[in-house]
């Protein structure tokens, strides 16, 4: 009989509240590296190709997956773009050297044809603009373009080449990873900042209604992380209404406890850039809330690319193409959760990527399109995650780590919709043996229907990682008992009857 660790106890209550839930926290990108483009999401001549070009069997996977927004084209690709090369007639649009991905870009794809998919498909486009080679007239020649009805030069060539109606693109990212010393046009903080408020005043000058996200740092374990902020925010702060947080995971050396509290580190790393916007707020003496996108996270095994070198030049070569476990899978869960219980300062988040590079769906040339592991906690947490992010408190025994020291064994997040009648929770059990987990509710409706699902990380196969049942107990004082297995992500979901919204104390 296996041993079981516990209890753990997670405390839900209905008249907590965290955040509302935006559902820009599920967006993907879609950047020109690799083949996340070509015969990723287009390809003209597949079976599955519409009149656009664009593959319908992985636009099906898309909607499954539950993507709700899309970061777009870069990424590093975007500081070296110019992205007057992406429209008009296919047949005239150059064909180009990008030195990010050392890669032969075709523009067969660009801004009208990426805006056009996006909008079939009812995705929330999020653009960058290229600060590294450009600069501020560029960006405010996109905006133009892609968002002015008419009567000026950039509008009405964007008329001419067959869309009448502005794109109305609302998020614009002000370029990317710009303190990366890989990233094309590389700056200092004082330089990008001052360079991200001009262009974003510009750019609000075409269109006032943008909502402008500064680059952080490109990761935390940079030497400008935290200074960069600081530094960016104190010039831009009046025109931006977000700052960017990007990270990536692995397992490195075979040190799986690590990987497992990825999460944990994705939490300090959301607590510091939240810490410091609050600075910054509190030396202007401003009542402003700067939010946080969170637009490039995913497990990547960093290290396997860092060894091959410098990649020759291709066209859209194999780039990034990692195959992942459920071990990963259980991992891109606990993150999720991390996510979830920031909402109220993380307002938008990308997984990073959506097909083929690092991402949950994979596809072949003139072949079929599928699902990674990691598509499964992903769609999961989109189709139960709805209403508000409840407020949890999980008492829990504490695992050692190598790179994180001690951290919770048990990691717990939760929604209710009470128009819907439904509230979920998503557990996650990095414990190397199953737990049981008490989950003592207060102010929640009554449910009527459970279901319980789980990902294990030893499945050993693509196939083990769809979800397993789980067993739920009832207990006594409307308790509920679940016993998560080893390594383990779960989602609970309760059907209820609809309830009027509570009055509900924010944390």
């Amino acid at each position: 009989m296996t041993d079981v660790s516990g209890p753990a106890r997670v405390w839900l209550d209905g008249r907590r509240e965290r955040a509302a839930l935006d559902r820009r926290l599920f967006g993907s990108f879609v950047e020109h590296l690799g083949r996340c483009v070509y015969t990723g999401i287009f390809e003209p001549g597949h079976p599955a190709a519409d009149e656009h070009g664009f593959r319908r069997d992985v636009e099906e996977l898309v909607d499954e997956l539950g993507v709700t927004l899309v970061r777009y084209p870069g990424g590093n690709f975007v500081s070296g773009y110019r992205w007057e090369d992406g429209i008009g007639p296919r047949e005239e649009r150059p064909r180009r050297l990008d030195l990010a991905w050392r890669s032969v870009e075709t523009n067969q794809v660009g801004t009208d044809d990426f805006l056009g998919w996006a909008e079939r498909n009812r995705l929330a486009p999020m653009m960058a603009v290229n600060l590294g080679t450009r600069g501020v007239q560029a960006a405010a020649d996109l905006v133009e373009y892609c968002n002015l009805p008419a009567g000026t030069h950039w509008s009405d060539l964007r008329r001419q080449h067959g869309r009448d109606a502005p794109y109305d693109v609302r998020l614009w990212c002000l370029g990317n990873e710009m303190d990366g010393p890989w990233q094309i046009g590389a700056k200092t903080a004082t330089d990008y900042g001052r360079l991200a408020a001009e262009a974003g005043k510009a750019m609000k000058l075409v269109d006032p209604t943008l909502e402008l996200v500064a680059c952080g740092s490109s990761n935390h374990t940079m030497p400008t992380f935290g200074f960069w902020e600081s530094e960016v925010l104190e010039h831009a702060w009046d025109v931006v209404d977000h700052i960017s947080m990007h990270a990536y995971y692995e397992e490195v050396d075979g040190d799986r406890r690590s990987f497992l509290a990825s999460g944990a580190d994705m939490d300090s790393f959301i607590d510091g850039v939240a810490a410091t916007i609050d600075a910054v707020a509190a030396r202007k003496h401003s009542s402003k809330r700067i939010g946080i996108a969170f637009d490039e996270w995913n497990v990547w095994y960093q290290r396997r690319f860092n060894d091959e070198g410098l990649p020759r030049i291709t066209e859209a070569g194999r780039l990034l193409e990692d195959d992942y476990s459920a071990l990963d899978a259980v991992v891109v869960g606990d993150l999720l959760i991390s996510l979830l219980n920031h909402a109220d300062r993380v307002r938008i988040a990308c997984q990073a990527q959506l097909v083929n590079v690092i991402a949950p769906i994979r596809t072949e040339a003139n072949g079929g399109a599928w699902r990674q592991p990691t598509f499964h906690p992903f769609a999961a947490v989109t189709a139960a995650a709805r209403g508000v992010v409840l407020a949890t408190e999980v008492e829990c025994a504490t695992v050692a780590t190598d790179r994180y020291g001690e951290v919770p064994t048990v990691t717990a997040a939760a929604t209710l919709d009470p128009e819907a009648g439904a509230w979920s929770v998503f557990l996650t059990n990095r414990s190397a043996s199953p737990t049981a987990v008490h989950l003592e509710q207060r102010g929640l409706p009554t449910a009527h229907r459970l279901s319980a699902r789980t990902l294990t990380a030893d499945a050993s196969s693509v196939s083990d990682t769809v979800f397993t049942a789980a067993d739920v107990s009832p207990g006594p004082g409307g308790a509920l008992s679940v016993v998560l297995p080893a390594e383990s992500w779960t989602v609970l979901e309760a059907s209820c009857d609809a309830v009027d919204a509570a009055p509900s104390a924010t944390t």
